[in-house]
């Protein structure tokens, strides 16, 4: 009776944040049909940046990509440099908040939409979000703000202070202002319920389903969830970057090698994969809109899974220790190639080369799903280390998104221990909330606002654009020189 009651409470509170949810939605996700495709102007305006930044910074994708890991390695670090954080500790903070339940069921909902096809547009789409991702980032460095120890970061401030160099500084504080309140909303959709969802969902599947002793209590699952997550977020950056730089490496790790053993055990399969993501990519068949219809399902799935474009993974990088800002955009290039290039194209190719069935392009299927069925159908006990690796996506998710939205709230509020001890026990409860109930509506909405803030975003790295190529010549000059 009581799991009765729950379930009316959930559905009346859904019920009446539906209107709001699907207007906003509308708003943000507002499409045209072009030869018959539906394109959203987010994705289109997201793509657009990537393909601006790769052109105006002379391929910073490719070219940079070598200098980039070898920033990583610590090449040229300087234990002296200002920050708060190692560069390596900021890309796996950073990275950690892109890798989530996306790359697992984001990328099974690509293909059976629009078919391996999309695979390949996909890898596009990330390769081009490494230049986008290389402008955001040397500007949040550029632009970030030192106060009592510690620094502050990402769109907020380069929107204010970048625009004020250009002599908008009305406009650049409203945008800023506009993004910090979007991310605040917006982080309690993305970064929390939407994961602790998922993760409670998978945690129920694997130890019993319905017989699962948290089969009708999630919420003590998100309790317990809750506190792991509050364990390493109460201590600031430093202990988030601490814990992501052991997790991200292990978890990314166990996913890749689970995938890599499905495609040797499978690789008479590969080459014909290859061909299928080729010719799906310009020769599709049964895809509403065609080459133009594929195009988008892949480049919707990459800009939902790398979020290049939103400046996220600037708040991360601007507390990295450097005085050169152009090197923290360098070390950012390198998240879409592994959160997009590389772990969502093994999921791909796991899928294509086990359960695929052509029948299946133009469905909507449970993503998480069909790529359990695909790893299983080759390793039986394949779901036990899918389910870790999920579970651990979606944990760092939080971790970081946690820490995107305190930033965002403290830039509204100003720093303080009453603001920031607030914030985390609000985001807290709110994984509690989304490991047990079914408020889709108010994760739609919280959704939606988090891609609105690409609007203001972009147009600030536009406007800030030769900025950013001024710093990236006297960097190459002083280092590649």
């Amino acid at each position: 009776m009581q799991n009765e009651n729950n379930q009316g409470f959930d559905a009346a509170i859904d019920n009446a944040m539906r209107p709001v949810a699907d207007t906003v939605s509308e708003f943000i996700f507002f499409s045209v049909e072009v030869f018959g495709a539906d394109i959203p102007l987010i994705v289109a305006w997201l793509v657009g940046g990537g393909v601006f930044f790769t052109f105006y910074l002379r391929f910073i994708n490719f070219r940079g990509f070598a200098h980039a890991i070898n920033i990583v390695r610590g090449k040229y670090v300087n234990a002296n440099d200002p920050g708060q954080i190692s560069q390596f500790e900021a890309l796996t903070t950073a990275i950690s908040g892109t890798v989530g339940i996306g790359n697992i069921a984001g990328v099974a909902v690509a293909i059976s939409i629009g078919g391996p096809g999309a695979t390949f547009w996909l890898i596009v789409a990330g390769l081009l979000g490494m230049s986008t991702k290389f402008a955001e980032c040397t500007l949040g460095v550029m632009f970030r703000k030192y106060e009592n120890g510690v620094v502050s970061g990402g769109p907020m401030y380069y929107l204010e202070k970048g625009l004020a160099l250009k002599n908008w500084p009305r406009l650049g504080k409203g945008l800023g202002i506009f993004y910090a309140i979007s991310m605040v909303l917006g982080c309690l959709g993305i970064g929390n319920m939407f994961q602790s969802n998922q993760a409670a969902a998978i945690f129920i599947d694997v130890t019993g389903g319905q017989d699962s002793f948290f089969a009708n209590q999630s919420w003590l699952f998100g309790l317990l969830l809750a506190l792991a997550v509050g364990v390493v977020i109460i201590g600031g950056i430093k202990s988030i970057a601490a814990t992501t730089a052991k997790l991200v490496p292990g978890m990314a790790l166990l996913y890749v090698l689970t995938a890599l053993l499905v495609l040797i055990i499978n690789y008479q399969s590969i080459p014909s994969a290859f061909v299928a993501i080729w010719d799906g990519a310009f020769n599709p068949q049964g895809i509403s809109g065609g080459i133009i219809g594929v195009m988008i399902v892949g480049f919707r799935r990459a800009a939902f899974s790398n979020e290049a474009g939103l400046g996220s993974a600037a708040i991360a990088h601007a507390t990295a220790r450097t005085k050169e800002p152009v090197s923290e955009g360098f070390v950012a290039l390198l998240e879409p190639f592994i959160d997009t290039v590389v772990i969502c194209t093994m999921t791909a190719l796991v899928i294509i080369t086990t359960i695929y069935d052509p029948e299946l392009v133009g469905s909507s299927v449970a993503g998480i799903e069909l790529t359990t069925r695909a790893f299983a159908s080759t390793l039986a006990w394949s779901p036990i280390p899918l389910s870790v690796a999920a579970i651990l996506f979606a944990y760092s998710t939080m971790i970081a998104w946690s820490y995107y939205g305190l930033k965002a709230f403290t830039y509204l509020v100003g720093d303080s221990f009453i603001a920031d001890l607030g914030f985390k026990i609000f985001f807290l409860a709110f994984v509690v909330v989304g490991s047990s109930v079914e408020l889709a509506a108010l994760i739609d909405l919280s959704d939606a606002l988090v891609f609105i803030v690409a609007i203001p975003n972009l147009l600030g790295l536009y406007i800030l654009a030769p900025l950013i190529k001024q710093e990236l010549k006297q960097y190459e000059e002083k280092y590649l020189g």
